[in-house]
């Protein structure tokens, strides 16, 4: 199996931590080396999934929490936001995910569908599972990484 790093936060559910998630993910980005417009694109897509969590997943009342994973490999970076509190077994979250699905419809996801279509056309992966609360896991290949990301394209060297 590859090797990587992995940094897991928790925030509370509360709109005044999405700058701190943000700046969070651009300074893991940074260090890996992404590109000014990929860490921006990052940025949006991590707030994006992060304000739905905000916004949709818990009642008024509720103290809840967002989860916050990055997956740090040599040539991509994985960002798990997840609602409902607990740690993430990244084995065990993969084995259950699947991939985002832009006919399924929006109620399945709770009302953050117009933010996970943009999440999808800014991240090179995106996958959900939804059995117990929402796990959004977003994936970002490294630009000068992508060789065998694109495999149906032929080489003309």
């Amino acid at each position: 199996m590859e090797s990587f790093d992995f940094i897991e936060m928790k925030f509370p559910a509360k709109p005044e931590y999405v700058g701190v998630i943000r700046l969070s993910i651009s300074g893991v980005a940074n260090r890996i080396g992404f590109t000014y417009e990929d860490i921006e694109d990052l940025k949006i897509s991590v707030s994006e999934a992060v304000t739905n969590v905000v916004n949709h997943a818990y009642e008024e009342n509720e103290n809840g929490e967002v989860t916050i994973g990055f997956g740090i490999y040599e040539n991509r970076l994985e960002v798990m936001v997840a609602d409902h509190g607990g740690s993430f077994d990244l084995k065990e979250v993969k084995a259950k995910i699947g991939p985002y699905d832009s006919e399924e419809s929006i109620e399945n996801l709770r009302e953050g569908g117009f933010g996970l279509f943009l999440i999808n056309t800014l991240m090179d992966k995106v996958e959900i599972n939804n059995s117990s609360g929402v796990i959004v896991l977003m994936t970002k290949y490294l630009e000068n990484q992508e060789v065998g990301f694109n495999d149906d394209h032929v080489s003309t060297k």
